[in-house]
């Protein structure tokens, strides 16, 4: 497989039926699996303006046509609502809805010639979950034939919904009602307008979707240590905080493991009384060390050794290799995304893998 299109052709260790992953909103990447072979076409970009819709259907009519393939099934987000999952229902093909963590999970599992079964650990800010649940901080089991929840972030109110994306101040605001101080939110927030009202809104549960994200906890450390508490754009203000690094360090009770519910609530309850660099340092080595328990947890009642690290929060270097170090004395396995992001640009790799295993 060769083209201008084309960004990276991934080896797979088994055959598969020609399948076009169409990937996600953000981020969005095509990718045509065939034989065995996979390839990514390069970065279209957020599927939010007329033009890059525009780019995107001529990127998926470029791939086909570079590769030769003429699908036998279209492989697209669980959102119905992203344009590539609309896109997908009008190709006239069979179309197969594939989980945004899920997609995360075998995007690794390709990379690495790997058909599972494999733990996940998929860390990111939003993927639609089933039942319209909002995910991000997800452990999941995946093999050949599909996922299943075995974990996940204790979830926390996201006051306004998507504008706590680039709002860390409401995450902040939603992780000190979480703690029984809301009265606090109007006096702490006092020079954001409109926090009293986010308070009221916490405490009456209007427009506050409960979050499993990862990349929404990021944003509650950073409301509550005052990091970028409105942010230019999402994942900015978790950015500064790893920058802010110096010396992880671990609060031993900073977390709690109860039936695959991992609560980080007595963390954020430590922030909240910190200056930002020492936070900083708690927030980073503390999670680590819970997300290590967690997935080592897991690792002892599956038997699965291989742990596909993937989500855009694994862009964080501090978080990547001190979890991969930890997993490694472990004498668990792991997967790294190297050869593509970890982030969203690889979904239509894994939901074209997640497919083609499916139906080979």
């Amino acid at each position: 497989m060769s083209g201008d299109v084309i960004a990276r052709v991934f080896d797979l260790p088994r055959e598969v039926p020609p399948i076009l992953g169409v990937g996600a909103f953000l981020k969005n990447t095509v990718c045509v699996a065939s034989g065995r072979q996979a390839a990514v076409s390069h970065a279209v970009g957020n599927l939010d303006t007329v033009e890059a819709v525009l780019a995107f259907e001529a990127t998926v009519s470029r791939m086909l046509e570079v590769t030769g393939a003429t699908p036998v099934a279209v492989a697209h987000d669980l959102h119905p609502d992203f344009h590539s999952s609309r896109f997908a229902a009008g190709l006239g093909v069979e179309t197969v809805a594939v989980q945004h963590h899920h997609a995360h999970v075998a995007a690794v599992m390709a990379e690495h010639g790997l058909e599972g079964p494999v733990l996940g650990l998929s860390l990111d800010g939003f993927g639609l979950g089933p039942g319209n649940q909002s995910w991000g901080g997800e452990l999941l089991r995946v093999d050949a034939v599909g996922f299943e929840r075995v974990g996940h972030l204790a979830p926390l109110k996201q006051p306004g919904g998507d504008a706590a994306a680039r709002q860390p101040w409401r995450m902040g605001a939603a992780a000190l009602h979480a703690m029984g101080r809301g009265a606090e939110i109007g006096d702490r927030y006092a020079a954001i307008k409109g926090a009293e009202v986010v308070g009221r809104m916490l405490e009456s549960d209007v427009n506050c979707p409960p979050t499993s994200s990862a990349g929404r906890l990021f944003d509650a450390a950073c409301g509550l240590l005052g990091i970028r508490l409105v942010a230019q754009f999402e994942g900015e203000a978790p950015m500064e905080l790893e920058s802010l690094v110096t010396h992880p360090q671990i609060q031993p009770d900073g977390w709690r493991l109860h039936d695959g519910v991992l609560d980080l609530l007595p963390l954020l309850r430590s922030l909240s009384e910190m200056e930002a660099g020492v936070g900083a340092d708690l927030f980073h080595g503390t999670l680590t060390a819970a997300l290590a328990e967690w997935v080592t947890s897991a690792a002892e009642r599956t038997g699965i050794r291989d742990v596909a690290f993937c989500g855009g929060c694994f862009l964080n270097a501090v978080l990547r290799e001190g979890l991969a170090a930890a997993l490694e004395s472990k004498r668990l396995t792991p997967r790294i995304a190297r050869a593509i992001t970890p982030g969203d640009g690889a979904i239509s790799l894994g939901q074209a893998w997640a497919v083609g295993l499916l139906k080979s």
